[in-house]
């Protein structure tokens, strides 16, 4: 009779504990392994045919081709659970599964997670915004289905669905220019080429501004990956420090524009801290139209942009790449879905005052 393979079998093989062996095959604590590591006491253990306490086979346990990898930034702004569920309502009607992991905007972090998506058996990757490094975002959909959403990128060759945030920060700066706003402040979290959405959202805003011969100041906060993963409140804070440093330095502002409505709410408070009435003293306007903002007590004018949409349309095209390899072998081109914003004009904003 052949001699029962122990955890110590697997463990002496691999160069492990046996403590080790029995939390990867048992799939607990696991993210503490490598893939590498993961993936070897898995064949290991298949090689030796590991039977467990109750004498059943040992079945391999991986990921399957139904689960689905979500990045995205945080899941503190409602702006990306939002979409995530978009992506789950329309995923789970289709028997796939969802497993999300986010990044803090820390780009070895993004890396890693690519990484381990490619190693591992699953069916796609889905970003809830755009990948801050598209040329191994693209490699990795050599190997797999990858979709993103967020501002469509010349440089992003994969399929996409996009938010136009260029015509979101025109319809705000056109909404309060016409209330006849003529001193506007953007307020950002850190604003560079990784976070094209800000970018593009303030060259919309500044370009409504320039034809209403409106003035535009910027106030922005750098904020490292390390500090955003360590502060919940990071964007809130944000646009509350943003907030008092514009009353400080511009007290001709008029109006303020946050980066989204999580930074506005934290300009909310700051505006009613200082004494000031919104929007009889100060409007204020964001974007993503997120829960918080519809209510009575914020009443927050801001931009939709269909997010519960965007996430199914994401799942729709990552299958419809699924498809397309199971039927040809290879996946379909690139494809982009644009949904048009819409401005959501709430209490927040008025009539400019006069100074």
């Amino acid at each position: 009779m052949p001699k029962k393979v122990t955890l110590k079998d697997i463990a002496a093989k691999a160069g492990l504990s046996p403590a080790s062996v029995s939390m990867i095959l048992n799939r607990r604590s696991i993210d503490r392994f490598n893939a590498e590591t993961v993936e070897q006491v898995y064949a290991i253990a298949t090689e030796l045919g590991y039977k467990s306490s109750k004498e059943k086979a040992y079945a391999l346990v991986r990921p399957s081709d139904t689960l689905i990898i979500i990045i995205c930034p945080s899941l503190f702004n409602p702006f990306y659970t939002t979409i995530i569920q978009g992506i789950e309502i329309a995923a789970r009607k289709q028997g796939f599964v969802t497993s999300v992991r986010t990044t803090y905007w820390d780009t070895d972090t993004e890396k890693f997670i690519m990484e381990q998506a490619r190693k591992f058996n699953v069916a796609g990757v889905i970003f809830a915004m755009i990948p801050q490094q598209p040329q191994l975002a693209y490699q990795l959909s050599k190997y797999l289905p990858v979709v993103a959403i967020g501002d469509r990128r010349s440089d992003l060759e994969l399929a996409t669905v996009d938010m136009n945030n260029f015509t979101a920060g025109q319809l705000i700066g056109k909404h309060l220019t016409d209330l006849g706003h003529k001193h506007v402040a953007y307020l950002s979290t850190t604003l560079n080429d990784q976070h094209t959405s800000r970018v593009r959202r303030y060259q919309g805003l500044e370009d409504a501004c320039k034809a209403a011969d409106a003035k535009l100041s910027l106030f922005t906060q750098e904020i490292t990956s390390d500090y955003e993963l360590s502060h919940v409140e990071v964007e809130y804070s944000t646009g509350y420090e943003l907030a008092n440093r514009c009353l400080d330095t511009a007290p001709e502002t008029t109006a303020m524009v946050a980066i989204n409505d999580m930074v506005a709410y934290g300009a909310y408070n700051a505006i009613i801290d200082r004494g000031l009435r919104i929007p009889d003293d100060i409007s204020l306007c964001g974007f993503d139209n997120i829960f918080p903002s519809y209510l009575r007590g914020v009443s927050l004018t801001t931009i939709d942009n269909s997010l519960t949409e965007c996430g199914k349309s994401a799942f729709k095209l990552l299958q419809e790449e699924i498809a397309s390899y199971e039927h040809h072998g290879k996946f379909e081109p690139i494809t982009h879905v644009e949904y048009k914003c819409r401005l959501v004009a709430r209490s927040s904003s008025g009539t400019a005052p006069m100074r």
